[in-house]
């Protein structure tokens, strides 16, 4: 894992923010192009030293992946802007936490910016179907948002415990946005983080079957023991990658039928 800038220009935000970059191990001794994954909260994606609540342990998964056959990634991880997480995450209004709501400003950084850097500098595929966005939490819920509203750009979306209380406004651009080409939705949540989360997580669901998502466009699983914490996501994090690349979608729960949409996992 490196830094790829320790202060990368944010035009659309006017801020700077680290951005690390994983490369697959035979990156340096191949000529391949590698599908891209985007990822937020770039502090706890690789490094517990960087964190402010643990690592997802990025790198290792891949690492371990690749000795196992996959054909590698790109991860470009965007650091949070700490004290305006909330107001970069966040595509609306939160009147409640003073945040006007500049998602939309931070999808354009990544799609307008920061994704035609990383294709003209690094080995990558640019198409869409190579293309992806991650994050938990409010990054859940601005890769939801970034997914459905860049849906050009971006086809696999990993989704973990999202913050979909901060607006119903996710649901109706789910209902309202056009998607003319195959998606891949993963979402995870869990039973003990509380509040509206699984319910809103099961609402999405049948969002996505109104909306006209085919079955296998889109997964979610619900995990009894679930919390909304980095290891949470961390363990999961395998799961989501594999569910989102794989050519055909299955329902991971039994690895050999075809993916139908929510799952309960008692443990």
């Amino acid at each position: 894992v490196n830094i790829m800038s320790e202060s990368f220009y944010m035009p659309q935000l006017d801020a700077n923010r680290r951005i690390w970059i994983y490369l697959p191990p035979d990156y340096a001794t191949s000529i391949k192009n590698y599908k891209v994954l985007y990822m937020h909260d770039g502090q706890n994606v690789f490094d517990q030293s960087t964190s402010f609540a643990g690592e997802w342990k990025v790198d290792e998964t891949l690492n371990d992946l690749f000795d196992e056959g996959d054909e590698g990634c790109i991860v470009v991880a965007i650091d949070n802007g700490g004290v305006d997480r909330l107001e970069e995450y966040s595509p609306w209004a939160m009147p409640d936490y003073g945040v006007t709501g500049h998602g939309e400003d931070y999808m354009a950084f990544i799609v307008s910016t920061l994704k035609p850097y990383v294709d003209a500098n690094y080995r990558t595929r640019a198409d869409r179907a190579s293309t992806g966005l991650m994050g938990s939490s409010m990054g859940g819920l601005i890769s939801h948002y970034g997914g459905i509203t860049y849906n050009e750009v971006f086809s696999r979306i990993g989704i973990f415990s999202p913050s979909y209380w901060v607006s119903d406004s996710c649901f109706q651009i789910t209902t309202a946005t056009p998607h003319d080409a195959t998606m891949r939705i993963y979402t995870i949540a869990g039973n003990l983080e509380g509040g509206s989360m699984v319910g809103n997580v099961m609402a999405m669901e049948d969002t996505y079957a109104a909306a006209g998502y085919d079955a296998t466009e889109h997964q979610a699983n619900i995990f009894a023991d679930g919390q909304h914490s980095e290891w949470f996501w961390a363990r999961e994090f395998e799961a989501a990658y594999e569910w989102l690349w794989q050519e055909t979608p299955v329902d991971i729960a039994t690895d050999n039928t075809p993916a139908t949409g929510l799952k309960v996992f008692p443990n």
